[in-house]
């Protein structure tokens, strides 16, 4: 089984953690996109969000008409609800933003398998990288962060990696944490 597939685990974590959770639970969010396989995935399963984040909610999308008029139906009349088609990886997409409660919601939609969308190896990436790195890692992406960095590039120039800041935390998927630990956190005990 995947980590982060079902959202129970936000209920036993922080404040905003727990926040996020009851807007999941009491939107009926992910109840409505279940045949789409949703996962939560960015900042906020890992602790790194700051004020003004948003929940990120991908889902595996192969009929983007039907998952439109879905959106639409179930939360077009929701505040500041707008839906684009993008291009992505190569894939024709969704991206629908609104907010519920006290949250921003971004729900993006394409056909690849959420287990296999980036947004989620990112943030398996990242998760492992923070338990690597300790609280002295989490501090120094965080205050990259809050200088106005994206998550991906926080990371990045926290490891020293260079190109891509995307592509290059896909790349440390395969190590091991042996590697990574040696590579990136051989003071860290």
């Amino acid at each position: 089984m995947f980590p982060f597939q079902h959202v129970e685990y936000l209920q036993h974590g922080t404040a905003v953690q727990q926040s996020a959770y009851h807007i999941l639970l009491n939107s009926n969010l992910l109840h409505v996109l279940r045949p789409y396989q949703p996962l939560l995935v960015g900042t906020v399963p890992i602790g790194l969000q700051l004020p003004g984040s948003d929940l990120d909610i991908i889902c595996e999308v192969h009929d983007l008409g039907a998952f439109e008029s879905l959106l639409r139906q179930y939360f077009g009349h929701y505040p500041d609800f707008s839906l684009r088609r993008i291009q992505r990886q190569g894939h024709a997409c969704i991206v629908a933003a609104f907010t519920t409660g006290s949250w921003p919601v971004e729900v993006f939609g394409q056909p690849v398998p959420s287990t296999q969308q980036h947004g989620y190896r990112h943030l398996l990436i990242e998760h492992r990288l923070l338990m690597l790195g300790g609280d002295a890692f989490r501090a120094q992406v965080q205050a990259r962060r809050a200088a106005g960095l994206k998550t991906e590039p926080a990371f990045a120039i926290s490891l020293g990696l260079v190109g891509d800041p995307y592509a290059a935390l896909l790349a440390l998927e395969a190590c091991s944490d042996a590697e990574l630990r040696a590579r990136y956190f051989r003071n860290t005990v």
